[in-house]
């Protein structure tokens, strides 16, 4: 199934819930948005282009969810309903530019209330059905910088679970294996909540690529002997400028790549470039709950001193003289950014 599917029959949405991966597969069922939000916040569901369509569904259900019979107290709920789903998780610009869309297109239509319902709903499934079509675009792009034979770094989960099927960064890694190419993945185990190790690791076995994970500390000593030909990121947002918001240790990554030489690339959506930021230093970061840091065990015992306290930003920022270059729908961006970016937005490259 994909990641985030709408069941018509029950009126509800499906989310695979990533918590419990790989050991257990768990598909939640969602009937209001605002479990949908905690869905997001509590990462049941992840990835920027994953939280965008979960969004929109979120407001389809909260379309469902309202009494109202007129347009103007219809879209007072909408808005309420959009305010909650915003503050799910700030850093991801997929989950602004889904409401704001699914806004838009019910702003625009005519009909009545109960229409409005069913264009929302149009609408939502419209994004998800295409952020399929977009990935294995993107993964076309993506794969022809894949060379056969290559070893290829991957940081946090850019997978089909990442998105409403298929990927991003790991969509090329995907498309490039599909393609006939020999691809070995070194897998960054992406602390604190191990995304590369769970996720990521899991679904490379479901594609038989054949990989390692790897400790985040050890992508330095791969890419410093020569082991390593590229590294593929996603983003969560990219600015005006080609700085790219991503998965916290993408920055150290990329300085160790281009220390040596490695090129290093951003996968993302169009959506998920933000023409409206100049620059990184403006992207919102998201900081969570310093549990995820601290518990963890060794040999089955904690591993922090009893009363010790953590910091545990989910982001950060890699500057654009650092990223080789961007795979969009719509072709590889590089620099300068600040003008291909746009072009690239617009499908002009």
């Amino acid at each position: 199934m994909r990641t985030v599917e709408w069941d018509y029959e029950r009126g509800r949405l499906r989310l695979i819930d990533q918590r419990l991966l790989p050991g257990e597969f768990v598909v939640e069922e969602f009937d209001n948005y605002r479990s949908v939000a905690e869905a997001i916040t509590d990462m049941v569901v992840r990835g920027a282009p994953a939280i965008g369509a979960t969004a929109a569904f979120g407001l389809a259900l909260a379309a469902q969810q309202s009494n109202a019979s007129e347009r103007d107290i219809f879209f007072r709920d909408l808005e309420t309903a959009t305010a909650t789903l915003r503050e799910a998780r700030p850093t991801a610009v997929n989950l602004v530019w889904a409401l704001n869309r699914l806004l838009r297109v019910a702003s625009n239509a005519q009909g009545s209330v109960e229409e409005l319902r069913e264009t929302i709903l149009i609408e939502a499934q419209r994004i998800a059905d295409e952020d399929v079509e977009i990935n294995k675009r993107i993964g076309r792009h993506g794969a022809a910088l894949i060379d056969d034979g290559d070893t290829v770094i991957h940081h946090c989960n850019t997978g089909a679970l990442a998105t409403v099927d298929w990927g991003t960064a790991l969509g090329v890694i995907r498309m490039a294996h599909e393609l006939g190419k020999k691809v070995y993945v070194l897998v960054d185990e992406t602390r604190p909540r191990l995304q590369g190790a769970r996720l990521t690791a899991w679904e490379l076995e479901q594609y038989k690529i054949p990989y390692d994970i790897i400790s985040d500390n050890a992508a330095g000593y791969f890419l410093r002997s020569g082991q390593v030909q590229k590294a593929f990121v996603g983003a969560d947002r990219v600015a005006a400028n080609g700085d790219v918001a991503n998965k916290i240790g993408t920055y150290k990554l990329a300085l160790a790549a281009n220390d040596n030489n490695v090129p290093i690339y951003s996968v993302v959506p169009t959506s998920t470039i933000d023409l409206t930021l100049d620059h990184g230093d403006l992207i919102p970061i998201e900081e969570r709950n310093q549990i995820e840091v601290l518990d963890l065990r060794l040999m089955g015992k904690p591993v922090a001193p009893e009363g010790a306290t953590a910091r545990n930003p989910a982001f950060d920022v890699t500057p654009n003289r650092l990223i080789t270059g961007i795979v969009t729908e719509n072709g590889v961006v590089y620099p300068p950014y600040e003008t291909n970016l746009s072009k690239a937005v617009n499908g002009k490259i």
